[in-house]
Order: C-alpha cells, then structure tokens, then sequence
C-alpha cells in the first residue's frame, strides 16, 4: 500500500494540496456505498446467524453517513461541494463496490467479514498518522481532516466488533477460507481504488 504514489508522497512528505482533494473525492465515492452493501449483507443473513445479522446492521449505522465528513473536509481545503458529490467512481471503486454488491446478495454472505476486516483495519492502522502527517505537510485546519482523524480514533472499536463477530461466523475451516478469500480481493481492489486517483 505505501507504494500506491498518493500514498508514498503523504509518507514522504510531498503531497499536495490537489492530490488530499483527490484522495478526499475518491474516497467518498467509496463510503458513500459502504452502509449500502453493509445492509445488504445483513438483510440476507439467515436465522442462524440473527447475532451477526445484529452486528452487520450496527455497523451499517455507525459508518452510513461517514461520507458528509469527507464532504465537509473537501469543503475545507477549499474544494467545492457539488464536485466532490457529482464525481464518478474511479475504476478501482467501481470494481470494488460491484464486488461488495455482489458478495452481499449471497445467501448468508459472512465472507463479506473479511472486507470489513481490510477496510476498518486501514483505518486502525493508518488513518490517523496519515492524518497527522497532511496536517502537518499542508498546513490544514484540523475542519479538513475530521474523517481521517475519526477513523483513526474509531475503527479500534469496529475491530474489536469484527473479532466478535469472527468468533460467532466461523464454524469450519470453509467459512474461514471464504473470510481469507474475500480480504484478499478487497485488498487488492482497494489498492486499486487508490492508484486510480492519479488517473482521475
């Protein structure tokens, strides 16, 4: 992930103030699905996994409206809010998002745990120093970094949730596999949504 150039200039030291708006507008284009496929997932979860469906529908709930922050960030750095809500999906967030839908629409789709556990854990994990380091690198009111900075603070907790529900979904090695198999295809799309910023 530190390869993927937006990446490696916040870590470096060398980002710009177009390349955060671009990172911003990308990745609202991505939460703003992200309660969607979560609901999606639990409304075809069947009764024997009510406590998980439980969890799903919580989850769904606490991140469905993360995307104003994004809005509200964009805003900040001076980016207007009819662009940031207008612009499509890049490739890399297109491909993800059809695969969310799709491992969604299956019956009891518990691998979906798997995506959850890639996506909140780059939020656990780096959120909040790459918050700290574009701060820092553009000089920027704390108003334009609030949905980096709240995921950095919060997505422990989302951890803590998916640990518990990994405990209540696996129940043979072939759920565990699927969980394995769906981290592995969203890590790699979510890469891509990344590398397609610079091609937007």
């Amino acid at each position: 992930l530190l390869t993927v150039p937006v990446i490696a200039r916040i870590v470096s030291g060398r980002l710009r103030l177009e390349d955060y708006q671009r990172l911003l507008l990308n990745l609202r284009q991505q939460v703003v699905e992200g309660g969607r496929w979560i609901s999606r997932g639990a409304s075809n979860l069947g009764q024997r996994h009510e406590e998980l469906r439980s969890l799903f529908i919580r989850h769904a709930a606490e991140e469905h409206r993360d995307y104003r922050m994004l809005e509200e960030n964009y805003a900040a750095t001076g980016g207007e809010r009819a662009h940031i809500r207008s612009a499509p999906k890049n490739v890399g967030s297109e491909a993800l998002s059809a695969f969310m839908y799709q491992a969604a629409s299956q019956p009891d789709p518990v691998g979906m745990l798997g995506a959850m556990f890639i996506i909140e854990g780059l939020g656990n994990k780096f959120a909040g120093p790459w918050a700290e380091a574009i701060g820092a690198q553009l000089r920027l009111d704390p108003s334009a970094l609030t949905f980096l900075r709240y995921h950095g603070e919060n997505d422990a907790d989302h951890l803590e949730m998916f640990d518990r529900a990994i405990g209540l979904a696996v129940t043979d090695p072939a759920v565990a596999d699927d969980i394995v198999r769906h981290a592995r295809i969203v890590a790699r799309l979510y890469r891509l949504q990344l590398e397609e910023i610079d091609n937007v």
